[in-house]
């Protein structure tokens, strides 16, 4: 994956009588065929998960120039690039390569623990709608219901027990199959009702991308 340098040294020519000179290097002309087609496969592993050369170089710590330059062909690409890239994915190299997909769709992510709330991320993609799943203890959640305010939407939906959500004005109790969706500029505070744990998906989207779900105050 790397630049040819200039041909090598042929060395002895053939025996006599052979009647044919030295065989044409397959692996050079395959490996140029390959990385020829590493841009388009990369633009559109990209454009697949939703994620901006913006977002992908945040994630990478690669340039947006350099990136844009991959895509087009006009970087040659190089280990040092693309395993960042593969990262950035999630994927194997060999799919950014061309090599045959491994077809395992799963997605291996670490839990991410924040006091009494785990998180898994049910998402791959750098950038675009993120999702996951969190279990979140009565323990120390009681201690910090302070509302918060970002940019963005939220929706909410519970899996298992009761959500309480504090949006704005409003104060309500999912259950179980019960879903939210809000603004989360307004100020908000979520978490279990009870001394019971519960198990709920969040999903967040950047500022414009909504689903239509709501849940109203009850009498509403």
């Amino acid at each position: 994956m790397t630049d040819h340098d200039a041909a090598p040294d042929p060395g002895p020519g053939p025996d006599p009588g052979s009647g044919s000179g030295p065989a044409p290097d397959p692996d050079s002309t395959g490996l140029d065929a390959v990385l020829s087609e590493v841009g388009p496969r990369l633009r559109r592993i990209r454009t697949e998960r939703g994620a901006t050369l913006g977002a992908l170089s945040a994630a990478t710590g690669i340039s947006v120039s350099t990136l844009s330059r991959l895509e087009s062909g006009g970087r040659k690409p190089s280990l040092e690039l693309l395993l960042p890239i593969a990262r950035a994915h999630q994927v194997p190299l060999d799919e950014l390569v061309g090599a045959p997909p491994v077809g395992d769709p799963r997605v291996r992510a670490k839990p991410i623990v924040r006091g009494s709330r785990t998180m898994y991320p049910l998402t791959r993609q750098p950038g675009g709608l993120q999702a996951y799943k969190v279990v979140a203890r009565p323990d120390g959640d009681g201690c910090d219901r302070e509302a918060r305010v970002h940019e963005g939407y939220e929706w909410l939906y519970v899996l298992a027990g009761r959500l309480r959500l504090v949006l704005g004005d409003h104060d309500v109790v999912l259950g179980s199959g019960e879903a939210a969706e809000f603004d989360t500029r307004v100020p908000h505070w979520f978490g279990p009702e009870g001394d019971q744990p519960v198990e709920f998906l969040s999903l967040f989207g950047p500022q414009g991308e909504r689903m239509h779900v709501r849940a109203r105050p009850k009498g509403a």
